[in-house]
C-alpha cells in the first residue's frame, strides 16, 4: 500500500480537518450556537477533539479508505465511512469507560459523528472525482503490446481511480493486440519515452520476458523515480482479483501475501465463534418463520444436507434451508443451478436472493467445518472436475470455506466453468491479502446483499 504519497496526504489532511470541525460543530449545535460555555475553552476540549479525530482516521486507515488506486464506488465509500463512524462510536465508548476525562457528552458526540460522516463522504467522493481529471490523474505507460498489455489497458480505462493511460511501448517482436494509435515511441529508449509521455508509472505487461525484457532501461526508469509494477500486481490493485491465466508458481511463492500465521488463525476462529453466536441469536425469528414458509410452499424437508469440500479438501456436511423441490437431483445427478431454474421453489427464490437459506451454516461455523468468511464450499463432484480445468484450484482449500466471502459479494452466482474461473480469481485474492480490513469490507458488502439482494439465484 502506497500510503505516504502526496495525494494520500491531501486526503488524510482533509479528514483530519473535517473531524476537528465536526467535533467543535457538535458542541456549537448542542449549545444552540453559544460559545460562552466553558466546555469550549481551548485546553479542556482539545484533547477530546484530538481523540475523536485520531480514532476516526485510524478506522478509515483500517478500511483502506486512503488507498486511492484501489478505487471505490460512491456507495462503497459511503458504507466504509459509515462503518468507520459506527466502529469509532463503539471504540470510544469503551475508552470513555476507562478514561472519563476524554468523554464527550452523548448529544454532542452524536451530532459530531453525523456531521463527520456527512462531510467525509462529500470530501472523499469529491476528491475521487477531482483525481479523474486528465490534468491530475497519474499517467501510466504499459510496457508491451500483446494480450496481457491489452488486458491491462482495458481495465485501466474501465477504472476511474486517478490513473490515465499514456500509451503502450513495443519493445519485442510480440504481435500487436492493442489499438495502434495508442502505441508510443519511435525507437527511443524506454526512459526517453516515459519522460516524453510524462509517465509516473510503468506496468510491465510482456507476454514473454525471456530474451526481451529490457532490464537496463527499466532500471533507469526506476532510478529516475518512475514507479515500476508488473502486470499481475497492477491487475490485482485495480480489480480485487488475481490474473490466474498468466500466473506462474513463482508469483505465488515470491509475491507478498499468502501468509496465514497461527495468531491470524486464532483471531479468525474467535471472530467466527462470536459472529456465529451473535448471528444465531439474531436469526432466531427466521429459524421459526422460514421452516413454516417452506412447509406451506412445498412441503417436504426443511433442512437440506449436502457434502461439501472443506479445508485441506476434507469432506463435511453442510446445512441449508431447502430452496429446491424435494429430490431435485434424483434423476439428473449433480448439475449446475441455471438462471430461472424451475427446481427452485417460490420461497426458495426469496431465500436465495437474500441469502437467508444460509442461516443454518452458522452451526457449521460453530462446529469448525466452516469460517464466517472464506471461499464458497463446493461439492466434491464439481471440485474434481474444476481441478482438471482450472490452474491452482486446489489452493482455495488452504482455508476453511465461508458462509460469505470476497467472491460471493463481488460476483454473481455462477453456473459455468467461466464463472468458476472468475470466482477463483477473487478467492485467490482473498487468500493472498486476507486482513482485518478486507474482512470488514466483506461483512459490509454481505449486509448490503442481504438488504438489497444480489448474487443469489
Amino acid at each position: 500500500m502506497n500510503f505516504f504519497v502526496p495525494k494520500n496526504i491531501v486526503l488524510i489532511s482533509g479528514d483530519i480537518l473535517i473531524t476537528f470541525i465536526s467535533a467543535y460543530a457538535g458542541v456549537f449545535l448542542r449549545l444552540y450556537g453559544s460559545f460562552d460555555s466553558p466546555l469550549l475553552q481551548y485546553f479542556p476540549f482539545l484533547p477530546k477533539a484530538i481523540t475523536f479525530s485520531v480514532f476516526i482516521i485510524f478506522t478509515c486507515f483500517l478500511l483502506d479508505l486512503y488507498d486511492i488506486e484501489k478505487g471505490s464506488g460512491r456507495k462503497e465509500t459511503f458504507l466504509k465511512i459509515l462503518f468507520a463512524g459506527l466502529f469509532t462510536a463503539v471504540a470510544l465508548a469503551a475508552l470513555y469507560y476507562f478514561v472519563p476525562f476524554l468523554q464527550i457528552g452523548r448529544g454532542i458526540f452524536f451530532l459530531a459523528l453525523c456531521i463527520s460522516i456527512l462531510l467525509q463522504s462529500m470530501w472523499h467522493i469529491g476528491h475521487s472525482l477531482f483525481l479523474r481529471l486528465p490534468v491530475v490523474a497519474k499517467r501510466v505507460l504499459i510496457l508491451g503490446t500483446g494480450p496481457i498489455a491489452k488486458t491491462m489497458g482495458k481495465i485501466l480505462r474501465a477504472n476511474n481511480n486517478g490513473l490515465a493511460l499514456s500509451g503502450y511501448v513495443n519493445c519485442s517482436d510480440e504481435p500487436v493486440h492493442v489499438p495502434v494509435h495508442y502505441v508510443v515511441g519511435n525507437g527511443e529508449g524506454l526512459l526517453a519515452i516515459a519522460l516524453k509521455e510524462k509517465a509516473q508509472k510503468i506496468v510491465v505487461s510482456l507476454s514473454e520476458r525471456r530474451g526481451t525484457f529490457p532490464v537496463r532501461e527499466v532500471l533507469d526508469c526506476k532510478l529516475q523515480g518512475i514507479e515500476i509494477i508488473d502486470g499481475p500486481s497492477f491487475y490485482e490493485q485495480l480489480t480485487g482479483k488475481l490474473l490466474i491465466e498468466n500466473m506462474n508458481p513463482s508469483h505465488l511463492i515470491f509475491s507478498d501475501g499468502f501468509r496465514m500465521t497461527m495468531f491470524r488463525r486464532y483471531i479468525k476462529r474467535m471472530f467466527d465463534i462470536i459472529t456465529a453466536t451473535v448471528g444465531i441469536v439474531f436469526s432466531l425469528p427466521f429459524l421459526v418463520i422460514i421452516p413454516v414458509l417452506i412447509k406451506l410452499d412445498s412441503g417436504g424437508r426443511v433442512l437440506f444436507k449436502q457434502e461439501r469440500v472443506g479445508e485441506g479438501e476434507k469432506i463435511f456436511r453442510i446445512f441449508k434451508f431447502r430452496t429446491m423441490v424435494d429430490g431435485a437431483e434424483k434423476d439428473t445427478g449433480p448439475v449446475w443451478s441455471q438462471s430461472g431454474d424451475s427446481r427452485v421453489t417460490t420461497v426458495g427464490k426469496l431465500l436465495r436472493k437474500t441469502r437467508l437459506d444460509e442461516i443454518p451454516q452458522l452451526f457449521n461455523v460453530i462446529r469448525g467445518d466452516m469460517s464466517f468468511i472464506g471461499p464458497r464450499p463446493e461439492r466434491p463432484f464439481f471440485v474434481e472436475s474444476l481441478k482438471k480445468q482450472i490452474h491452482y484450484y486446489s489452493e482455495r482449500h488452504c482455508l476453511k470455506p465461508g458462509i460469505t466471502g470476497w467472491a460471493q459479494v463481488r460476483y454473481e452466482y455462477g453456473d459455468s466453468i467461466e464463472d468458476a474461473i472468475e470466482k477463483m480469481r477473487y478467492d485467490l485474492y482473498y487468500i493472498k491479502y486476507q486482513s482485518f480490513s478486507l474482512d470488514l469490507l466483506i461483512v459490509l458488502d454481505t449486509i448490503k446483499v442481504v438488504l438489497f439482494g444480489g448474487g443469489g439465484r
